[in-house]
C-alpha cells in the first residue's frame, strides 16, 4: 500500500471511529457539547494549518505557470474557456436543485408542523457581506497582504495574474526571482504533505464532535429532507461525470480515482479549502501540466462551487415550501439568476452558503427565520457540498486542460508536483 492509498485508508477509519465515539459521547457523556468543544479545537487546528498553507501555494505556483507562459494572450484564453465552463456548471447546479426541490417538495413535511420557527425570529447569519457592490469592490485587493492575510483567493489570483503577466514582460531579468518562487511552491508542497499527515486525526475530531453534538436523533428529524439533497449530490456527480466523459473519454474514471482522496477529505472536514492542495497534485499526477491547474483550480474556488451552489436554491424553495409560500416559476428564474452572481466569491465567507441563502430569503420576502430549520444539520449538508465542489473543479480543470492540448500521460510516480514547469 503506498502512501496515498494508507492515508485514505487512515482518513475512513478516522471517519467511522469519529461516528462510533461521537454517538456513545452523546448517549453516554453529562456534558457531550463540551466533547464537542474539546474536539473543534483539534479541527480548527488543522484548518488552520491549511489555511496557513493556501495564500503561499496559489501565489506561487500561479506566478511560476503564468511566467512561464510567456504569452498574455494564452492567459487570456485560458481564463475565458475556465469562466465559460463554470457559467455553464453553474447553470446545471442552480437549476437541478430548482428542478428537484419542486419535485420532492420536501418543505411540505414541515409546513403544518411546528418545528417551523415564527417568521420573525432572528437567525444570527449577516445578509450585509454578498451584495453584488461588495463583491465587485472586494475582487481586487487593497492590499496583497492583508489579501494573504485574510485567505481571500480571488484577491490572491487577481494579484498573481498581474504579478505572473508582468514578470513574463520583463523576461530574463525575472528570472531568478521566477525561479526562487517555484523554489516557494515546491517548499508548499512538502509542507502540504507534513500537515496532511494530521488528517485522519481532524477528520476523527470533526465528525465525533459533531455527532456528540447534535447526536443521530436529527438525522431522523431531517432525514427526508437529507435524503432527497443527497440524492440530488449523486445526480450532480453523475452529469459532470458524464460531461467530463465528453471531453475526457475513460480518463474520467482515472481522474475521480486521483481526487478520491482529497473528495473524502473535504467531505469528512467539510471543507473545501482543506482539499486545495491534494487536489492540486491529484491534477497533476492525473496529467494536467501545473501552469493550468494553478490558473483555473484557484478560480474555480470562487467561480465554481456546484455543490454549494445546488444546495442555495434547494435550501430558498425548501424554505419557502415550508412556511406555505409558492414561488412561480419565474420568479424561481429570476432567484436562481440572482445566485449565479451572489454565490460568486462565497469561498472566503464563513457559513458563506447560509449568508448566500440569508441574502436571497431577504430579497424574495421569504422569512430569515427558515435558516433555523437548517441550522442543525447544515454541518452534515456541507460535507456533501464541499465534496461536490472538490469533484466540480477537479473536472473542470482537467477538460480546460485537455481544450488547451496541456494534458499529459497519468504520472505514475508519487508526488507529481517535484516538477513545476
Amino acid at each position: 500500500m503506498n502512501n496515498r492509498n494508507r492515508l485514505t485508508a487512515y482518513i475512513l477509519a478516522g471517519l467511522v471511529l469519529g461516528i462510533v465515539v461521537g454517538y456513545i459521547a452523546n448517549g453516554s457523556l453529562a456534558n457531550p457539547t463540551g466533547f464537542s468543544d474539546a474536539m473543534s479545537l483539534i479541527t480548527t487546528l488543522f484548518l488552520r494549518l491549511i489555511k496557513m498553507i493556501i495564500a503561499p501555494l496559489v501565489f506561487s505556483t500561479l506566478v511560476v505557470g503564468i511566467a512561464r507562459m510567456g504569452d498574455t494572450r494564452e492567459v487570456g484564453r485560458i481564463g475565458i474557456k475556465a469562466l465559460g465552463w463554470f457559467v455553464i456548471a453553474s447553470v446545471i447546479s442552480l437549476s437541478l436543485g430548482l428542478i428537484l426541490v419542486n419535485l420532492f417538495r420536501p418543505g411540505d413535511a414541515l409546513a403544518m408542523s411546528n418545528l417551523v420557527p415564527a417568521a420573525g425570529t432572528a437567525s444570527g447569519i449577516a445578509t450585509s457581506s454578498l451584495t453584488l457592490k461588495e463583491f465587485i469592490t472586494h475582487l481586487v485587493p487593497a492590499s496583497i497582504v492583508d489579501g494573504m492575510a485574510k485567505n481571500e483567493i480571488l484577491q490572491i489570483v487577481i494579484f498573481s495574474l498581474f504579478f505572473g503577466t508582468a514578470a513574463a514582460a520583463v523576461g530574463e531579468r525575472a528570472k531568478p526571482l521566477v525561479d526562487a518562487i517555484d523554489g516557494i511552491a515546491h517548499i508548499m508542497l512538502k509542507v502540504t504533505g507534513y500537515v496532511m499527515n494530521l488528517a485522519p486525526i481532524a477528520v476523527f475530531a470533526a465528525v465525533s464532535g459533531i455527532i456528540a453534538k447534535s447526536g443521530l436523533g436529527v438525522l431522523k428529524t431531517y432525514g427526508v429532507f437529507m435524503g432527497e439533497f443527497y440524492i440530488g449530490i449523486v445526480l450532480l456527480w453523475i452529469i459532470l461525470t458524464a460531461i467530463g466523459f465528453l471531453f475526457l473519454g475513460p480518463r474520467i474514471i482515472r481522474l475521480l480515482v486521483e481526487l478520491r482522496e482529497p473528495t473524502l477529505l473535504a467531505f469528512s472536514t467539510a471543507s473545501s479549502e482543506a482539499a486545495f492542495p491534494k487536489t492540486l497534485e491529484g491534477l497533476e499526477r492525473f496529467g494536467v501540466r501545473n501552469r493550468i491547474a494553478a490558473f483555473v483550480l484557484p478560480i474555480g474556488y470562487s467561480f465554481n462551487l456546484d455543490g454549494s451552489m445546488m444546495y442555495c436554491t434547494f435550501a430558498v424553495v425548501f424554505i419557502a415550501q415550508a412556511y406555505g409560500i409558492e414561488m412561480s416559476l419565474g420568479t424561481q428564474i429570476t432567484m436562481m439568476l440572482v445566485l449565479m452572481l451572489t454565490s460568486k466569491g462565497m469561498a472566503g465567507v464563513p457559513r458563506a452558503s447560509l449568508v448566500v441563502i440569508a441574502a436571497t430569503l431577504a430579497q424574495f420576502n421569504i422569512p430569515e427565520a427558515g435558516l433555523l430549520l437548517l441550522l442543525g444539520i447544515d454541518h452534515f449538508l456541507d460535507m456533501a457540498r464541499s465534496a461536490t465542489n472538490v469533484i466540480g473543479n477537479g473536472i473542470a480543470t482537467a477538460v480546460v486542460a485537455k481544450w488547451e492540448g496541456e494534458l499529459a500521460p497519468p504520472v505514475t510516480k508519487e508526488l507529481a508536483t517535484t516538477e513545476l514547469p
